[in-house]
């Protein structure tokens, strides 16, 4: 059946108000503890309510405002399941925003609380406690529907699925395999594998069994062939289990054999080796299918994903979130935040970017009402004419060069000089060496390119840059609580975790707004 409305006590007792006077740092308790009949109030609880059933039978489940408010403050604290659950007991402040003072008995189970948190997420609850959060800011400061000065911007987040090579792929696949159907088969590891012919992969390393020169090619070679081999013998050995046993162990199976058709490569001859370079969309660990390579610069890799952040430069609010894997483009994740930015029926006005969101959506469908402010891509110095040397009217769509010779262009392709006339040109010496003539390339946001370099030399242009430092602040107070590693696997765990510490983040805007304070406590 449907959980009964949470109703906390709003007035402070004695012994909560001997808690409150002993909190020193961690003030978000005591925020919670004032303003969580509003943050959860009766409309709000309501929507949690109906990510449960209505059954008839069945013992009523605990609050779903209690239970969100411990995901909250476990993303606060950055503690895990099952220390949240030690807290509810052990700690005071825990035991002050749930309204359980000094139980000796947890108010829920583990059980409970991964449970509520896989309906949250089914559900897009988690967004909904942003919205939650700015919808308490709207009560004082006038954050309502209308449109936003924002900046966005990423950082990266290293995912928590351990990242092995090749060959480690297929035996760690391998083994859990095996491991499958062994506990399916209430059989030893050793045994199974034995009867797999796989015994290799049944220690603590596989390339400790392997005993090779890791140095030599040819020595390498031959490992890769090994595991190869004991690839080819489980796929025979599973064909002779039984059904059950052998559905449960595919996945495991698919992701070997995924591996291999990635990173291995069989010449003419039927000899295998691994493929230079990465391939495209590489996985890189068999627990988190969703983890890639990718890069924040030349010299610095990171495996796991990206986390994206839209900050409201008037307010400090986060208002949308994203989690991308590392090697997708940034720009992807725009239509989710809009998507986001759509439920709170607000608009954007001005945008403050980094150069790697300039082909997002965003930018390339915006509106005439959407000022985009970005530092633009340098020049290029050249000792012939640059493209900056040329003169675009956009009027007639016409370039026309240091010589005045004119020829049509169109945005997103490439202008081609007639070669005669580059030829017989008196300036050809300072503008190309190619016996076809001069090329340009127009971007598809040309214009926007050059009204970003000319906003970019004035003295407001670059104050107007530099307040997406705002955004960078944020994700570091974001950083402080997810952490560097990622704590789940997969994109949508991690955007929910990464949701909550916006909620947290935002908590903490409107905690230190005195004045917000004081008013909502008017209202309760």
């Amino acid at each position: 059946m449907q959980p009964l409305p949470w109703q906390p006590p709003v007035a402070f007792s004695i012994q909560e108000g001997q808690i409150v006077k002993r909190i020193r740092k961690a003030k978000l308790f005591v925020f919670l503890r004032q303003h969580r009949h509003i943050l959860f109030d009766e409309a709000f609880q309501e929507e949690l309510a109906n990510l449960y059933r209505k059954e008839e039978r069945g013992r009523p489940p605990v609050a779903p405002a209690m239970l969100a408010l411990a995901l909250i403050l476990e993303a606060y604290t950055g503690v895990s399941d099952d220390e949240v659950i030690e807290a509810t007991v052990m700690d005071r402040r825990w035991q002050l925003v749930l309204d359980c003072v000094d139980t000796e008995e947890a108010p829920f189970s583990k059980g409970t609380l991964v449970a509520f948190r896989q309906r949250l997420i089914e559900g897009q609850m988690d967004r909904r406690l942003i919205e939650r959060t700015i919808e308490l800011a709207s009560q004082s400061q006038g954050v309502g529907s209308r449109a936003l000065r924002a900046a966005l911007d990423s950082s990266p987040l290293w995912g928590a699925g351990r990242v092995e090579d090749t060959y480690n792929l297929v035996g760690h696949a391998l083994k859990k395999v095996l491991r499958v159907v062994a506990d399916q088969q209430e059989r030893d590891l050793v045994e199974v594998a034995k009867e797999a012919g796989a015994e290799l992969i049944c220690g603590s390393s596989l390339k400790a069994a392997l005993d090779r020169d890791w140095d030599q090619h040819i020595q390498k070679d031959e490992a890769l062939g090994m595991v190869l081999n004991m690839l080819q013998a489980v796929e025979t050995w599973m064909q002779t289990l039984q059904q059950e046993d052998a559905q449960l162990a595919q996945s495991s199976l698919s992701v070997a054999q995924q591996i291999q058709a990635q990173d291995v490569e069989v010449d003419e001859k039927g000899k295998a080796s691994l493929i230079k370079g990465v391939a495209k969309d590489r996985r890189i660990s068999v627990e988190d299918s969703e983890m890639r390579h990718g890069r924040k610069s030349r010299s610095v890799r990171v495996d796991g994903y990206k986390r994206h952040v839209l900050h409201v430069l008037d307010t400090g609010l986060i208002r949308a979130v994203g989690i991308t894997p590392e090697n997708v483009p940034e720009a992807s994740v725009t239509e989710a935040i809009s998507e986001d930015l759509a439920q709170q029926t607000v608009s954007l006005k001005e945008l403050r970017i980094d150069r790697a969101y300039l082909s997002s959506h965003l930018v390339r469908e915006r509106s005439g009402d959407l000022k985009v402010y970005c530092k633009a891509w340098p020049v290029r110095i050249s000792k012939r004419f640059h493209k900056q040397a040329f003169v675009l009217d956009w009027e007639r769509q016409i370039i026309r060069c240091p010589a005045d010779q004119e020829v049509p262009f169109m945005p997103g392709g490439v202008v081609h000089f007639p070669k005669d006339t580059c030829a017989l040109c008196p300036l050809k010496a300072q503008c190309t060496t190619s016996a076809k003539g001069r090329s340009v390339s127009i971007y598809p946001d040309e214009a926007l390119i050059i009204e970003l370099r000319e906003r970019q030399q004035t003295v407001q242009g670059r104050a107007q840059l530099r307040e997406r430092v705002a955004v960078e602040h944020t994700l570091a107070h974001i950083g402080q609580w997810q952490g560097r590693r990622a704590r789940y696997r997969g994109v949508r765990k991690n955007l929910f975790d990464l949701r909550r510490c916006a909620v947290v983040h935002n908590l903490h805007v409107l905690a230190r707004s005195q004045a917000l304070s004081a008013e909502l406590q008017a209202t309760a």
